[in-house]
């Protein structure tokens, strides 16, 4: 059956007066499979959307290629398929679940489940299936991609280019219910070899800009019939000349109404036996890692301030905890509380964190409290943030807040200022921050912050350019920072330039100079001149290399990055990362090779091999980690086996032997 035919049996968009772009929902008592295949018998009847418009490198123009999306949903799931016109070959590579699809073709599903116009849902699939997802929050500007759902994907190449079929749970996430209900969405896909990222719903001014997405109408949703989730994973360590380990913990989700959970967990999982990943730091200032365990990765995107006064990696082995969150209304409330585990020593306590957030139309503003109770000490913070914008490009954001803890009642205030211009190709901003003296010390009992004594002032310039002649795209990015103590004194100021070109060839070019001033216990003048080289760097099977040669702290130095990904077969990738860090002086020993690299064997999309490897000469690290994963249910349902030498914490050197781990993870 031709398109035009398999559109004509289809429930239509419509494009609203306002500009907006509305999908009237259409429900199904016979979902379609979720095979990769859009079959005309099984979709028959679904809302349909086409014509697609450029968000780059032609903001507001059609997309250069044909895609059809269609949606049905019953009482449990929402089904979406996409087919996905393209004459010249698809760029599909990569495998690995949460891998960054925008490397590849892909399509995404933006998901407005509250209709507040301010945060949503995405789930992400290339031409192989692999799935990525995440929250969005503030209209765009804050991105969670360790958010992890139960969902399905599949997807298949056809003789027009390829299709994508999704099925989405209700159960997995927080909506509004009811009768003749109204949720945002949007639909987007990456072509690429042409860099062109077209949506359904557009022109947009960012590409998660969730205030510009379309609407669904005419949805009739209960309560999920579900309301409960409990996943419980056990673990045995078996470690040379050691004894061994056993472990066992668990988180249990329960939904108390379609938009409010609520969280609790037992020695909660860090869900990989994987390392962090070793870092080279040319700072004086401590290095932020990732968060791993599932407890803390939801509502992840709510605490995300500039003033970051929550940082859950400050939190070590715990023992329990709980949390509640959900959104009535215009109103977003989440609240945690966990207890440390007593092998943590010092770092012992109760930590609370609570955050109440109002919706101002795009807007919003918040308060958030975060505290660490130890011994009867108290340590924490109390703050309000304002996300504002007043146009399209125009909008601001700030911070004030005030810390408790051994320093009161001095230097213990910080907010920020910064109004900021944003367009699809160009950003400007400029800020003040005012950090008391000891507000660091205050905070970190359970946030983080690099460095406090400042009054500081920056600004940032970035433009694209799309040429598409001989150079595809150009790219300039500065940044001028200066600050001062809070006592008048210049502590700091520095400039950062950079251009980086990518050609119609697919080579890239990037060019970059920083010039700095820092004071400590001396007058430190640094710079640093960076030349780097690439090649298909729009794709995962690509390499790169960079050198930057300067003066830090006293030291003349040479830094050496390398990089690239190569498909060996089908199923078969390698990634691999080098960085060679030469001083001169070097009385402290700290020059360094630190190669990383990564191997992925997929039999199934859900049963795969993992090899990770890496040194750090440094500190005479040595990391090696093979680990087989069988995912039953994935992401959470999990059986792993895994063979590791050489575990150490985050920049310490390795003297543990031989480990074998075996883990399992249970979803009820």
């Amino acid at each position: 059956m031709t398109i035009p035919i398999l559109l004509a049996m289809m429930t239509t968009s419509a494009t609203l007066q306002d500009g907006s772009f509305e999908l009237r929902a259409s429900r199904t008592q016979d979902p379609p499979s979720i095979d990769g295949t859009v079959e005309v018998t099984e979709w028959a009847g679904a809302a349909v959307v086409d014509g697609f418009i450029q968000y780059e490198p032609q903001r507001g123009n059609p997309s250069d290629v044909a895609t059809e999306v269609f949606v049905l949903y019953d009482a449990t799931h929402l089904y979406v398929a996409f087919r996905v016109h393209d004459p010249e070959p698809v760029t599909a590579q990569l495998t690995r679940r949460d891998a960054d699809l925008d490397s590849d073709d892909a399509v995404v599903l933006l998901l407005d489940s509250f209709g507040d116009r301010q945060s949503a849902y995405y789930f992400m699939t290339n031409a192989m299936g692999t799935q990525a997802d995440g929250r969005v929050a503030n209209d765009g500007r804050t991105v969670d991609k360790t958010w992890d759902a139960s969902w399905e994907a599949a997807a298949q190449l056809t003789n027009y280019g390829w299709s994508a079929e999704m099925q989405i749970p209700f159960s997995s996430i927080r909506y509004n219910a009811g009768t003749n209900m109204t949720w945002g969405i949007n639909f987007g896909r990456n072509r690429r070899r042409t860099l062109e990222v077209s949506f359904w719903a557009g022109p947009l001014d960012n590409v998660f800009r969730i205030s510009q997405a379309g609407v669904l109408s005419g949805l009739d949703v209960a309560p999920p019939t579900r309301r409960h989730r409990a996943i419980v994973y056990g673990l045995s360590s078996i470690q040379e000349d050691t004894s061994n380990v056993w472990d066992i913990g668990g988180d249990l989700r329960v939904a108390l109404t379609p938009g409010t959970i609520a969280n609790v967990t037992v020695n909660p999982d860090f869900a990989t036996i994987e390392a962090d990943e070793e870092q080279i730091n040319l700072t004086r200032f401590e290095l932020s890692l990732p968060e791993k365990r599932p407890f803390f990765l939801e509502n992840a995107e709510l605490f995300r301030q500039r003033i970051r006064t929550f940082y859950s990696r400050r939190i070590p082995d715990i023992q329990g905890g709980a949390q509640v969150s959900g959104k009535i209304g215009a109103w977003t409330v989440a609240a945690l509380g966990a207890r440390s585990d007593a092998a943590a020593g010092t770092n012992r306590g109760m930590y609370s964190l609570g955050r109440l957030q109002r919706d101002l139309g795009p807007s919003n503003m918040a308060v958030t409290v975060a505290n660490r109770s130890l011994s009867g000490d108290q340590q924490g913070s109390a703050g309000l943030d304002a996300t504002l914008f007043f146009t399209k490009a125009f909008g601001f954001t700030g911070q004030v807040v005030q810390s408790w803890g051994p320093n009161t009642p001095t230097g213990t205030w910080a907010y920020f200022l910064r109004p900021s211009y944003d367009t699809p190709t160009a950003h400007f901003h400029v800020r003040y921050t005012h950090l008391g003296d000891r507000f660091a010390d205050n905070v970190n009992a359970i946030g983080f912050v690099r460095d406090d004594n400042r009054r500081e002032l920056d600004a940032a310039v970035e433009k694209t350019f799309w040429i598409r002649r001989f150079v595809e795209r150009l790219e300039y990015d500065s940044n001028y920072n200066i600050y001062w103590s809070q006592r008048g004194i210049l502590r700091s100021w520095q400039i950062d330039e950079s251009i980086d070109v990518e050609f119609r060839n697919r080579l890239s070019l990037t060019l970059a100079h920083r010039e700095e001033f820092k004071r400590f216990e001396a007058d430190f003048r640094n710079r640093q001149t960076s030349f780097g080289l690439g090649y298909n760097t729009r794709e995962f099977q690509s390499v790169s290399g960079r050198i930057t040669v300067g003066r830090n702290f006293d030291a003349d130095f040479v830094l050496i990055t390398a990089g690239g990904g190569y498909k060996i077969t089908k199923d078969l990738s390698i990634e691999m990362d080098l960085q060679r860090l030469a001083l001169d002086p070097d009385p402290d020993g700290e020059s360094t090779w630190i190669p990383v690299i990564r191997a992925n064997q997929f039999f199934t999309r859900d049963l795969f091999v993992r090899v990770f490897f890496q040194t750090n000469s440094a500190i005479d690290r040595r990391n090696v980690q093979a680990v087989f994963v069988y995912r039953y249910r994935p992401p959470f349902g999990t059986v792993q086996v895994a063979f590791q030498r050489g575990t150490a914490e985050f920049g310490q050197r390795s003297d543990q032997g031989n480990t074998l781990f075996v883990k399992a993870t249970a979803v009820f």
